[in-house]
């Protein structure tokens, strides 16, 4: 216990998933927590997106730990309304030590216009650097920021497959570019050491997952696939066969980045995947 003691993190995409995951893990350890989100859909994405009462259940289960929280809702596409929350969540707390830019979409499709590519790179990529720009002017030297990445942005044969629409292309083009991101605002930042790393899960057990266009991305050869019928291949991603990992892995992961633990680990491209990237590049890594 107390591994981010009295820290104050803010998450984005902190409704449900593993943006919840994060906010309770980091809550568990000592940590109070800003956390925005959508709260409504995007057109393009075909699955439901969180709503409001998924934002407050996740105050209340930050309450239920013994810290608090400040809730609001905001899209990570609008800058001027994360720069709000963030400033109204230093002025509740007094301080910000650490940024969580979670928030993600995957508009699946083939019949998507060039729309769900936008979309998607426009949550996934600028939605990572508009909730950096906010919290950044309230980061001590030392602060860390932690993005989601993705093993779409690390291995190819992923979510780029064309059949997969605009908005696969969209995705993993806004992981890859997170991915570069990370790299150079972390050599940027060092002489302040803040310390900015990524995380990359693969197969992740939320509503990205388990919704009907992911069913149909993982069982083309099906008209009307089912969760049944996609979990026999959703291991195809995995070189330790489980088919996919909890967001609480995840958050396991993001405590250690944001802990004094990792203090001198910068410029990271940590993935949770179950040894995906192995199975698809097995050559020496890029990152």
């Amino acid at each position: 216990m107390g591994r981010v003691q009295d820290k104050v993190v803010f998450i984005t995409g902190a409704a449900r998933g593993q943006g919840r995951a994060h906010a309770l893990r980091l809550a568990g350890e000592g940590a109070d927590i800003i956390a925005v989100d959508i709260c409504e859909d995007i057109a393009s994405n075909s699955y439901p997106l969180a709503r409001q009462e998924d934002l407050a259940e996740t105050a209340k289960l930050v309450e239920k730990l013994g810290r608090r929280i400040v809730t609001r809702k905001a899209d990570v596409r609008d800058p001027a309304a994360l720069r709000a929350a963030v400033a109204e969540g230093v002025a509740e707390f007094g301080r910000l030590d650490a940024v969580v830019a979670q928030a993600g979409i995957s508009p699946l499709g083939p019949e998507q216009s060039a729309q769900a590519f936008l979309d998607a790179v426009t949550v996934d990529f600028n939605g990572v650097v508009h909730a950096v720009d906010a919290a950044l002017p309230h980061l001590p030297d030392g602060g860390v920021i932690v993005a989601t990445g993705s093993l779409a942005g690390l291995a190819s044969a992923t979510t780029d497959n064309p059949a997969l629409g605009p908005g696969g292309l969209g995705y993993s083009f806004a992981k890859r570019t997170v991915a570069s991101f990370v790299h150079d605002l972390a050599t940027v930042l060092a002489p302040r050491r803040i310390r900015v790393n990524a995380v990359h899960p693969g197969n992740c057990n939320t509503d990205m997952l388990n919704s009907d266009a992911m069913y149909r991305a993982f069982r083309p050869d099906l008209t009307d696939p089912t969760r049944e019928d996609a979990l026999v291949s959703f291991p195809a991603t995995s070189a330790m066969g489980n088919p996919y990992v909890e967001p609480e892995d995840v958050a396991d992961a993001v405590l250690f980045l944001i802990s004094d633990e990792s203090r001198w680990v910068t410029g990271a491209q940590l993935r949770v995947d179950s040894g995906g990237y192995l199975r698809k590049r097995p050559q020496l890594p890029t990152f």
